[in-house]
């Protein structure tokens, strides 16, 4: 991303008329004679569709984490609970230890929720920003060809 920041940084200033030639935008511009924007435009969505692909697992295993957790919580609860009908009187070191262990399931499952949430939203962030970037490259070349 910070090949294109400066690559933008430059048409912006004026410094060149053309994209970096480490832009992916270069490898577009280079298979045509004539630069069209619908032809940058699809460039920029194929671009942003590589860079995001991942995003949807990701999301995914955010979504889903606590409710794994929360299923290892109940299979938990209920083991404490056939370990207790198998007594005969109800102790806490019989049902203190499987509740615990069914309590670290929740926290697991809550602890990669943060994680993968987290993650995703920085890079759907990054995603957005090299969209935006690379937009703005499309529309400046335009406007340097003057075909707005």
């Amino acid at each position: 991303m910070e090949i294109e920041s400066k690559s933008l940084t430059k048409l912006y200033m004026g410094l060149s008329d053309n994209v970096s030639k480490y832009s992916i935008l270069r490898t577009y511009i280079n298979k045509v004679d004539n630069i069209k924007k619908s032809m940058l435009d699809a460039a920029v969505n194929d671009t942003v569709r590589s860079a995001t692909s991942g995003l949807t697992h990701l999301s995914i295993i955010a979504s889903i984490s606590p409710f794994i957790g929360l299923f290892g919580t109940v299979v938990g609860i209920l083991q404490a609970f056939s370990k207790l009908s198998t007594q005969s009187s109800a102790a806490m070191s019989v049902v203190a230890p499987a509740i615990s262990e069914a309590l670290v399931a929740t926290a697991m499952g809550i602890f990669v929720a943060i994680f993968a949430y987290t993650f995703n939203l920085l890079l759907k962030r990054k995603a957005y920003e090299l969209q935006s970037i690379l937009q703005s490259q499309v529309d400046i070349l335009m406007a340097i060809d003057g075909e707005d």
